[in-house]
C-alpha cells in the first residue's frame, strides 16, 4: 500500500487492514516514507483512533526490525514499560518498580527511552542515578541473568525508528509510537505491566497483546490521567490471563494503602525524579513509596511470583522495607558501569 493511499483512507476514518499496515510500517522502517507523510499518517491515526488490528500489525513490524536481547528462559520475565504521554509529570514510577520486582525475584526486562512528552524518561533517570544505559544486547541479557534487571534503551534496539523519531519529537504529541514502544520488548517478555495514557487503551492494548501471544499482562490507567496504577484514586485495569481479557477497577484502599494527593508524585526533571525514586526505595513513608509498591506488586503478580495483586504488593513492601530493592538498584548501577570498561 502506498503511503498516500493509506493517508487518504485514514482521513476518511477507515481502517488500514492487517497486510496493508504491515506493508506501510515496513516502508516507514526502511526509510521509504518522507517525514511529511509520516507526520500526516501518525497524526491522522491519532485523530481517527488506532484500531486493535492496526496497532497489532504495526507492533509486529517493529518486533521484526528490533535488535533482540538473547534471553533464553522467559520464566518470571516481566516488562514494566508504559506509553508515557499522560502529561501528569510524575516521577519514574515503573523504573523504581522494576528494582522492587527484581528484589522480590522477578527478572525484569525494562524497556524505555528518553522523555518525549514527560519531564523525565526512564533513560534520563537511570543516567541521573549513575547507570550506563548503552549496553550491548548480550550485556543486557547478562544483566537480567546476574542482577535480575536489564535496561533496553529503545533507540539502541529500534534503529529502524530513526526515520520516524525526529518527526515524533518535533510533533511533541502522543502518537501510535507511544502505543507501540511497550508492545515491542526486545527480550520477548510475555508478562507485562503497562501503563497507558488514555482509558480507551486499557482494553485495546490488552487485546493487542492477546493477538501478539502474551501470557499474563495488566494494562493500567489511573483515572486522574496517569499511565500507572494510582494512589490518588481509582485505576482502570485490563488483565490478560490464560488468554482471557477482563476489565475492572482498583483503588489504594483495596491494598490497605491510603489515598495521596497527585501533586506528591509530580516532578520537573530527572534530578527530582531521582530524588523521589530513592525516597521510595529507601522506605520513606508517603505517596512515592506507596505508588511504587502498588506498581511493583502488579509486576510481581504478572511475573508469576504471587497469586494475587494484593499478595504482590505485600512482597513489594517487604522488599522495600528490607533494603533489598535499594541494593538491587546499586547492584544494577555497578554492573552497567563495569560494562563500560569492557
Amino acid at each position: 500500500m502506498k503511503p498516500q493511499e493509506a493517508l487518504a483512507r485514514i482521513i476518511e476514518h477507515r481502517e488500514i487492514f492487517h497486510e496493508e499496515m504491515l506493508s506501510l510500517m515496513r516502508q516507514i522502517m526502511r526509510g521509504e516514507v518522507s517525514p511529511v507523510l509520516i507526520a500526516a499518517i501518525i497524526t491522522g491515526l491519532r485523530v481517527k483512533k488506532e484500531t486493535i488490528g492496526e496497532i497489532a500489525a504495526a507492533a509486529q513490524v517493529m518486533r521484526e526490525f528490533a535488535t533482540k536481547v538473547p534471553v533464553v528462559d522467559d520464566d518470571k520475565l516481566v516488562d514494566t514499560c508504559g506509553t508515557g504521554g499522560d502529561a501528569a509529570h510524575s516521577f519514574n514510577i515503573s523504573t523504581a518498580a522494576a528494582f522492587v520486582a527484581a528484589a522480590a525475584g522477578a527478572r525484569v526486562a525494562k524497556h524505555g527511552g528518553r522523555s518525549v512528552s514527560s519531564k523525565s524518561g526512564s533513560a534520563d533517570v537511570l543516567e541521573a542515578l549513575g547507570a550506563n544505559i548503552n549496553l550491548k544486547p548480550e550485556q543486557v541479557a547478562q544483566s537480567i541473568r546476574e542482577v535480575g534487571v536489564g535496561f533496553m534503551f529503545a533507540p539502541s534496539h529500534h534503529s529502524a525508528m530513526k526515520h520516524a523519531a525526529p518527526v515524533r519529537k518535533e510533533l511533541g504529541v502522543r502518537t501510535i509510537f507511544n502505543i507501540l514502544g511497550p508492545l515491542t520488548n526486545p527480550a520477548g517478555a510475555r508478562n507485562q505491566l503497562m501503563g497507558v495514557f488514555h482509558p480507551d487503551l486499557v482494553g485495546i492494548q490488552a487485546h493487542v497483546l492477546q493477538r501478539l501471544g502474551s501470557r499474563h499482562v495488566m494494562i493500567v490507567h489511573g483515572l486522574e490521567s496517569l499511565d500507572e496504577i494510582s494512589v490518588s484514586g481509582p485505576t482502570l485495569v485490563g488483565e490478560l490471563k490464560k488468554n482471557d481479557v477482563r476489565e475492572y477497577q482498583i483503588k489504594p484502599a483495596d491494598f490497605g494503602l491510603p489515598t495521596h494527593d497527585a501533586a506528591a508524585i509530580r516532578v520537573d526533571g530527572a534530578e527530582q525524579s531521582k530524588a523521589l525514586l530513592l525516597k521510595a526505595l529507601e522506605n520513606k513513608a508517603g505517596a512515592a513509596r506507596d505508588i511504587v509498591a502498588l506498581n511493583a506488586g502488579a509486576s510481581i503478580y504478572v511475573a508469576g511470583l504471587a497469586d494475587t495483586h494484593a499478595a504482590g504488593v505485600k512482597q513489594a513492601l517487604a522488599a522495600i522495607a528490607s533494603g533489598s530493592a535499594r541494593k538491587k538498584l546499586d547492584q544494577f548501577v555497578a554492573f552497567t558501569r563495569s560494562m563500560k570498561e569492557q
